[in-house]
């Protein structure tokens, strides 16, 4: 008789799931705040939010992914920075409200599950979350056999917070003559991959283990920076600074992020010399012949964040950022017009 099928034999190893859950349960206790009701390993996550600072409190979600840097993980095999950027793309975006992060959930596909990777994986998010202040309430590891190819995995997840509804941020208020503060990226963080991918692996042919002479780093040192967050730059300001928009800046780049906060009849104009791009930038255009203009919605140019606010409130804010460890330069103004940023 023919040895009778298992659903191991099939691709799925639900031991190696179990033996993930345990691996990771001291990780994920690291980042539970006070409000958390459940453990890891429940059917669903139980919070229960303190809302006495609160007079109408408003939940913010966001969810993102890590996208094609991905793909420099599994050439590296380094796995254990990929879910800070998982973390920072989520929280970074629901902070541009004003809120504050509560809870995180991530989503873990792969075609064969090896727990070491996983767990490589989950120590980022939970570096992440701490980060952030959040608690990493759960998640779903889904093994999914001849759906990935060997080695690869897909990675999302997604972020929740709450703010105060008379307290929300949402760039109602900026008028002409209002001061853009740019807030130091801490390199690529998690968008154009794609490109380049292209630039240094089809173009240049170089490995992850090529050396950038400008840099003195090697090309996958480079490429596996984590996204940066921006959670602790904010809280800082919402403290002393009256923010009247923010934005993060991610695909896109500058132009395409900083007009989604702007209220009509008013535009950007980006001071070009007001910060220093770091030299990674100039090394990818100068290897791609990529334009300025292609560079610009393309890459956050050393730029991570943006936050609006008076000019009144300028030098103080970019004081308190830089006194905190935050670059922060002051980057453009705001102006009349037709919506958009123009660079001068």
């Amino acid at each position: 008789m023919k040895k009778g099928l298992t659903y191991k034999s099939a691709g799925v190893d639900i031991d190696e799931g179990e033996r993930l859950v345990e691996r990771i349960k001291p990780l994920v206790r690291k980042t539970f705040r006070p409000e958390v009701m459940t453990n890891i390993g429940s059917f669903h996550a139980l919070f229960k939010p303190n809302l006495k600072k609160y007079k109408e409190p408003v939940l913010v979600s966001g969810t993102d992914g890590v996208g094609t840097k991905l793909k420099i993980a599994f050439l590296t095999g380094r796995h254990n920075t990929v879910g800070i950027d998982l973390v920072a793309m989520c929280v970074n975006d629901i902070i541009t409200s004003g809120a504050e992060p509560l809870f995180f959930l991530d989503y873990l596909a792969t075609g064969t599950l090896r727990s070491d990777t996983a767990s490589q994986i989950i120590s980022g998010i939970v570096r992440g979350c701490k980060e952030a202040g959040c608690s990493l309430v759960g998640g779903e590891t889904a093994e999914m056999p001849g759906f990935y190819r060997d080695g690869e995995y897909d990675l999302s997840g997604f972020a929740v917070g709450i703010v105060d509804k008379r307290k929300i941020i949402d760039g109602s208020g900026i008028k002409p003559g209002d001061r853009v503060i740019g807030i130091a990226s801490s390199g690529l963080h998690s968008n154009g991959f794609s490109l380049v991918r292209k630039v240094f692996f089809e173009r240049k042919k170089m490995h992850v283990d090529s050396c950038i002479p400008a840099l003195g780093k090697t090309l996958g040192d480079e490429l596996l920076r984590p996204t940066r967050i921006y959670v602790k730059a904010v809280k800082l300001l919402q403290e002393k600074i009256p923010m009247k928009g923010m934005a993060h800046i991610t695909g896109g780049g500058i132009p395409g992020n900083i007009p989604r906060i702007l209220p009509k009849g008013i535009r950007v104009r980006i001071l070009q010399s007001s910060w220093k791009i770091p030299q990674f930038f100039s090394v990818i255009q100068n290897s791609g012949n990529i334009s300025e203009h292609e560079m610009r919605r393309t890459f956050n140019m050393g730029v991570g964040f943006a936050i609006v606010v008076a000019e009144s409130s300028a030098s103080e804010a970019i004081s308190l950022l830089r006194k905190n460890r935050f670059n922060a330069y002051s980057i453009g103004i705001t102006e009349k017009g037709e919506g958009g940023v123009r660079y001068t």
